[in-house]
């Protein structure tokens, strides 16, 4: 566990401590969550253009070869 000091305007750690306060979590905590969540929208973004590059269009068509070409159930129709 490491320790990061932040400076924050005083309302921006008022709407922090209050949300916090409801959540039933402590303002690190909050603050932690926080930051992990807008961190796993990029983490995600790189994952998926990894894998893209790995991707062989060759393999995918001939994984959907496979598909029987039948209609699509009642509960799958829009």
């Amino acid at each position: 566990m490491s320790t990061l000091s932040l400076r924050n305007p005083n309302s921006l750690h008022e709407q922090i401590r209050q949300l916090a306060k409801r959540e039933g979590v402590s303002i690190n905590q909050f603050i932690a969550s926080a930051a992990a969540e807008k961190m796993s929208a990029p983490l995600t973004e790189e994952y998926i253009e990894a894998r893209a590059k790995r991707a062989s269009l060759k393999k995918f068509q001939k994984v959907l070869i496979k598909v029987p070409d039948s209609e699509p159930e009642d509960y799958d129709r829009i």
